[in-house]
Protein backbone atom coordinates (compact mmCIF):
# COMPACT_ATOMS: atom_id res chain seq x y z
CA UNK A 1 0.00 0.00 0.00
CA UNK A 2 1.32 3.70 -0.38
CA UNK A 3 -0.47 6.67 -0.80
CA UNK A 4 -1.38 8.25 -3.86
CA UNK A 5 -0.39 11.86 -3.38
CA UNK A 6 3.12 12.38 -1.87
CA UNK A 7 4.06 14.12 0.95
CA UNK A 8 4.85 17.65 -0.25
CA UNK A 9 1.16 17.58 -2.06
CA UNK A 10 -0.91 16.11 0.61
CA UNK A 11 -0.63 19.14 2.67
CA UNK A 12 -2.13 21.74 -0.48
CA UNK A 13 -5.47 22.96 -0.19
CA UNK A 14 -6.75 21.02 -3.93
CA UNK A 15 -5.27 17.81 -2.77
CA UNK A 16 -7.90 17.76 -0.03
CA UNK A 17 -10.32 15.64 -2.07
CA UNK A 18 -7.80 12.78 -2.70
CA UNK A 19 -6.10 12.78 1.23
CA UNK A 20 -5.73 9.78 2.75
CA UNK A 21 -6.16 7.62 -1.05
CA UNK A 22 -3.89 4.88 -1.05
CA UNK A 23 -2.83 2.20 -4.08
CA UNK A 24 -1.59 -1.03 -4.34
CA UNK A 25 -0.47 -2.19 -7.04
CA UNK A 26 1.36 -5.28 -8.39
CA UNK A 27 3.71 -6.15 -11.17
CA UNK A 28 3.83 -9.64 -13.09
CA UNK A 29 6.07 -10.86 -15.27
CA UNK A 30 6.24 -13.68 -17.67
CA UNK A 31 9.12 -13.42 -18.75
CA UNK A 32 9.67 -13.26 -22.94
CA UNK A 33 5.88 -13.61 -22.68
CA UNK A 34 5.02 -10.37 -21.77
CA UNK A 35 4.66 -8.51 -18.46
CA UNK A 36 1.16 -7.53 -16.24
CA UNK A 37 0.82 -4.52 -14.22
CA UNK A 38 -2.75 -4.33 -12.14
CA UNK A 39 -3.05 -1.48 -9.82
CA UNK A 40 -6.02 -0.45 -7.33
CA UNK A 41 -7.17 2.98 -5.83
CA UNK A 42 -9.03 2.84 -2.53
CA UNK A 43 -10.48 6.06 -0.87
CA UNK A 44 -9.22 7.02 2.34
CA UNK A 45 -12.05 4.80 4.11
CA UNK A 46 -10.39 1.52 2.28
CA UNK A 47 -12.97 1.39 -0.29
CA UNK A 48 -11.67 0.42 -3.61
CA UNK A 49 -12.83 3.09 -6.10
CA UNK A 50 -10.48 2.14 -9.13
CA UNK A 51 -8.65 -0.41 -10.90
CA UNK A 52 -6.89 -1.27 -13.45
CA UNK A 53 -4.88 -4.31 -15.33
CA UNK A 54 -3.25 -4.26 -18.71
CA UNK A 55 -1.03 -6.76 -20.49
CA UNK A 56 1.83 -6.37 -22.60
CA UNK A 57 3.17 -9.22 -25.17
CA UNK A 58 4.41 -9.94 -28.49
CA UNK A 59 1.78 -11.29 -30.84
CA UNK A 60 3.72 -13.44 -32.41
CA UNK A 61 4.57 -11.53 -35.64
CA UNK A 62 7.98 -9.97 -36.24
CA UNK A 63 8.92 -7.01 -34.00
CA UNK A 64 4.65 -6.43 -33.35
CA UNK A 65 3.06 -6.03 -29.58
CA UNK A 66 0.45 -5.72 -28.08
CA UNK A 67 -0.75 -3.61 -25.31
CA UNK A 68 -5.00 -4.62 -23.55
CA UNK A 69 -5.96 -2.54 -20.67
CA UNK A 70 -9.14 -2.88 -18.97
CA UNK A 71 -9.95 -0.70 -16.47
CA UNK A 72 -12.32 2.13 -14.54
CA UNK A 73 -14.44 3.28 -11.89
CA UNK A 74 -15.68 0.47 -9.33
CA UNK A 75 -19.19 2.18 -8.06
CA UNK A 76 -20.00 2.07 -4.07
CA UNK A 77 -22.59 -0.46 -5.44
CA UNK A 78 -19.96 -3.09 -6.98
CA UNK A 79 -20.58 -2.59 -10.02
CA UNK A 80 -17.87 -1.23 -12.48
CA UNK A 81 -17.58 1.12 -14.77
CA UNK A 82 -14.71 1.10 -17.59
CA UNK A 83 -12.85 0.86 -21.12
CA UNK A 84 -11.24 -2.10 -22.77
CA UNK A 85 -7.92 -1.04 -25.06
CA UNK A 86 -6.21 -2.92 -27.55
CA UNK A 87 -3.35 -0.96 -28.47
CA UNK A 88 -0.92 -2.88 -31.49
CA UNK A 89 2.44 -1.60 -31.91
CA UNK A 90 5.34 -2.14 -34.38
CA UNK A 91 9.47 -1.71 -34.01
CA UNK A 92 10.06 0.85 -36.67
CA UNK A 93 14.28 0.37 -37.73
CA UNK A 94 14.41 4.00 -36.68
CA UNK A 95 12.74 4.53 -33.89
CA UNK A 96 13.98 3.71 -30.60
CA UNK A 97 10.16 2.96 -29.30
CA UNK A 98 7.32 0.74 -30.69
CA UNK A 99 5.12 2.92 -32.85
CA UNK A 100 1.39 2.53 -32.92
CA UNK A 101 -0.41 0.67 -35.66
CA UNK A 102 -4.01 0.32 -33.82
CA UNK A 103 -5.94 1.33 -31.26
CA UNK A 104 -9.40 -0.41 -30.69
CA UNK A 105 -11.63 0.90 -27.93
CA UNK A 106 -14.66 -1.13 -26.55
CA UNK A 107 -16.85 -1.93 -23.33
CA UNK A 108 -15.40 -4.47 -21.41
CA UNK A 109 -17.01 -7.84 -21.59
CA UNK A 110 -18.93 -9.32 -18.28
CA UNK A 111 -15.82 -11.91 -18.59
CA UNK A 112 -13.52 -8.70 -18.60
CA UNK A 113 -15.20 -7.44 -15.57
CA UNK A 114 -15.53 -10.81 -13.38
CA UNK A 115 -11.73 -11.54 -13.94
CA UNK A 116 -10.79 -7.50 -13.09
CA UNK A 117 -12.44 -8.28 -9.98
CA UNK A 118 -10.89 -11.29 -9.54
CA UNK A 119 -7.59 -10.12 -9.57
CA UNK A 120 -8.66 -6.80 -7.38
CA UNK A 121 -10.09 -9.04 -4.63
CA UNK A 122 -6.47 -11.42 -4.35
CA UNK A 123 -4.43 -7.91 -4.69
CA UNK A 124 -6.37 -6.55 -1.80
CA UNK A 125 -6.23 -9.89 -0.10
CA UNK A 126 -1.99 -10.13 -0.13
CA UNK A 127 -2.22 -6.96 1.04
CA UNK A 128 -4.20 -7.47 4.05
CA UNK A 129 -7.52 -5.63 2.67
CA UNK A 130 -11.15 -6.57 1.65
CA UNK A 131 -13.28 -5.53 -1.00
CA UNK A 132 -15.94 -3.74 0.62
CA UNK A 133 -18.21 -1.14 -0.79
Amino acid sequence: MRPVLSAELAGRPESAAIAGWESVTADLSAGAAGARHVMVTLDAEGVPISASDWVLYSSGEPREYVHETVGGRIERDGTFRGTRWRNVMVEVADSDEPQPREAVRSDPSPEDVQGLMRVVRELLRRAGKELRS
